[in-house]
């Protein structure tokens, strides 16, 4: 390699480590937005309904390598708590319909409505009164935080039967149906699913009884995130006939909320659960009705809607999650940055070729002045001599591959007829 060709490795070895660099850091950035592998989960209480969707959800997150941690709460109202607190780790929960906003809570999204939650009023089979019926008794309605506790305090004013009931206790499901089993307590108010092993108990169990909501529509039209829902007669046991007659009932339905920033990726893996688990027919849906895309309380993510749409993302039916994330993650990061590179770099040997070249050109630009002077004689041969000699130094000290270097023995020969012209116009002048 000559001297002058240094320049140009020089310019290269830069180009080169500037292109490394960016590529390290585009590379650290698309590892460092990869989806979390622990993520929490605000479900219930222990052993209650929720809880244990959780453990399925856990079970199916896990075969994509992402830990679901579980987070016992009290109810709707706490998990809606602990996912506005970013503090509390807590990025998916499950809330009741009805429960908040997004004026409340803005800092939250829903991946739609999973299932129905039905309003269950359970009672002691002596209590045949109606509402007049619960005066001076003890009625559960839920744990503070619950939802639950929520709608019971709302549908006892409604009937006015706050008033007249003998203490309002908040028992968590399994512990109301215990003491109503027992006898400590006359009724409860307990939202949750049909499935759920605190009905199951309760409708089987002799002297309980599920009592029927009238005028279900009224609720309805003054509690729009309620739904109304007819538990068949015979349902729970048709050889005893349990129940007796079609019971009305009220139901919000059950959504999985998310904070807003949790990584696109985990909500599709949520989301895919989601139609796994809640898809299935059930005594008050038909298969395929959950999960909906139906924003109760809060608007849908983004991801959200697309999943509704369009299904999971293309690579994530092919891949496994952690390859189809890592590639997805590739493109929005690399493409971007091709788009801006590939014609820096098609266009770099241009720029380095102008580069070079215009320092030729500047020595052009004083060649032709000197010419300009010599013609008008506006100085001394000998001083216009001296510039063309000091203008021969500078060019040929100037570094430039060898590519170039037919510019730059253009401009010396140049320099030479000048300076034979110069010559010439000395011998006229004697």
């Amino acid at each position: 390699m000559t001297p002058r060709d240094r320049p140009r490795r020089y310019w290269l070895a830069l180009t080169i480590a500037g292109m490394t660099l960016i590529l390290l850091a585009a590379s650290a950035f698309t590892l460092a937005t990869l989806p979390p592998r622990t993520i929490v989960m605000a479900t219930g209480a222990e052993g209650g309904a929720n809880y244990e969707l959780g453990l399925r959800y856990r079970e199916i997150l896990a075969q994509s390598g992402v830990r679901l941690q579980l987070l016992p709460t009290s109810g709707s109202l706490e998990n809606v708590a602990k996912l506005r607190d970013s503090k509390s780790g807590v990025g998916v929960g499950f809330i009741q319909g009805g429960t908040t906003t997004k004026k409340e809570a803005p800092e939250l999204e829903s991946l739609g409505a999973i299932f129905y939650e039905p309003l269950w009023f359970f009672h002691r089979s002596e209590i045949t009164d109606g509402t007049a019926g619960l005066r001076g008794r003890r009625v559960s309605i839920g744990p503070e935080g619950s939802g639950a506790r929520m709608l019971g305090l709302e549908i006892a004013k409604r009937l006015k039967i706050d008033s007249v009931v003998g203490e309002l206790l908040g028992f968590p499901p399994q512990l109301a149906a215990e003491k109503l089993i027992a006898g400590d307590i006359d009724a409860a108010f307990i939202v949750t699913a049909w499935d759920s092993p605190v009905v199951q108990q309760l409708s089987h169990t002799p002297g309980i009884e599920i009592a029927s909501f009238a005028r279900v529509d009224a609720y309805v039209a003054l509690y729009p995130f309620l739904n109304k829902l007819v538990l068949p007669t015979g349902v729970v046991d048709l050889a005893a006939n349990r129940p007796p007659a079609d019971v009305q009932l009220l139901a919000p339905k059950g959504s999985l909320a998310v904070r807003a920033d949790l990584h696109p990726a985990i909500q599709y893996l949520l989301l895919s659960a989601a139609a796994q688990i809640h898809s299935q027919p059930g005594i008050f849906q038909k298969a395929g009705q959950f999960p909906a895309a139906e924003s109760i309380d809060l608007p849908l993510s983004e991801e959200a809607q697309r999943f509704y749409k369009t299904g999971r993302p293309f690579l994530q039916n092919y891949l496994p999650f952690w390859a189809a994330t890592l590639f997805e993650r590739t493109l929005v990061v690399f493409l971007p940055l091709l788009a801006v590179l590939y014609p820096l770099f098609r266009f770099m040997p241009g720029i380095y070729g102008w580069f070079r070249q215009s320092k030729v050109m500047r020595l052009y630009d004083e060649m032709r002045v000197i010419e300009s002077e010599m013609d008008d004689l506006k100085q001394d041969a000998g001083e216009i001599d001296a510039k063309l000699d000091q203008l021969d130094q500078r060019a040929s000290r100037l570094p430039l591959p060898t590519a170039y270097a037919g510019t730059l023995y253009t401009l010396r020969s140049h320099i030479a007829l000048i300076r034979d012209r110069l010559a010439l116009i000395r011998t006229r002048l004697g």
